[in-house]
């Protein structure tokens, strides 16, 4: 079995209906980890030495968060620069996260056709998720695909429980599968893992 671990970021959580229906989601279980750093953090002062070795006892790394003008919330990119150090997480000696899988898991007011080239954002969510996907790599970790949830602003009660079981579909089927199973995914989103 693998085990999981979602660092879960959104500042004004108590405002969003999907990031509730998906924490909501995640399903109970000793190979899950869900770490709220909002809540662990409020002060934004983190503990390097708590979440290195939340990373090593894990083997899939989820960063849940909503798409905050085209990248991650604020602490969040404090956790990447604090906690994957030089010399454990990359450079000489820098091997502590070698093999393990890392993704996102991110929700996005604008609708999907808003992310292509001929729409308002001109790129695709991807394209944005490159350095997130570049630090992933320089810590010799796998970057799978994101799981996406576009138009958050107009999704109705049962559609929000609809993406809240893909989620909790997908992280069963995670913990059960072998890693080739994110590592060998070539499609956009990981949402279409779905069964």
């Amino acid at each position: 079995m693998n085990k999981i671990l979602i660092l879960f970021a959104h500042p004004i959580f108590e405002r969003s209906r999907i990031q509730k229906a998906l924490v909501n989601a995640v399903p109970v279980s000793k190979y899950i980890t869900f770490h709220d750093l909002y809540e662990f953090y409020p002060d934004f002062n983190v503990r390097i030495d708590i979440e290195q070795d939340l990373l090593l006892s894990h083997d899939i790394i989820i960063w849940q968060h909503p798409f905050y003008w085209y990248s991650v919330p604020p602490l969040l990119k404090q956790w990447i620069d604090l906690v994957l150090e030089f010399g454990w997480a990359y450079g000489p000696g820098g091997e502590a996260l070698k093999g393990k899988v890392v993704f996102n898991a991110i929700s996005s007011g604008g609708r999907q056709e808003a992310y292509t080239p001929e729409g308002r954002n001109r790129f695709e969510v991807n394209h944005f998720l490159t350095p997130l996907e570049q630090t992933a790599r320089l810590c010799l970790m796998h970057y799978a695909p994101p799981f996406v949830i576009h138009g958050t602003h107009r999704l109705n009660e049962e559609q929000i429980k609809n993406y809240a079981y893909q989620y909790q579909s997908l992280l069963e089927q995670l913990q059960r599968k072998p890693l080739e199973f994110l590592t060998d995914f070539k499609g956009k989103y990981l949402n279409e893992l779905i069964v």
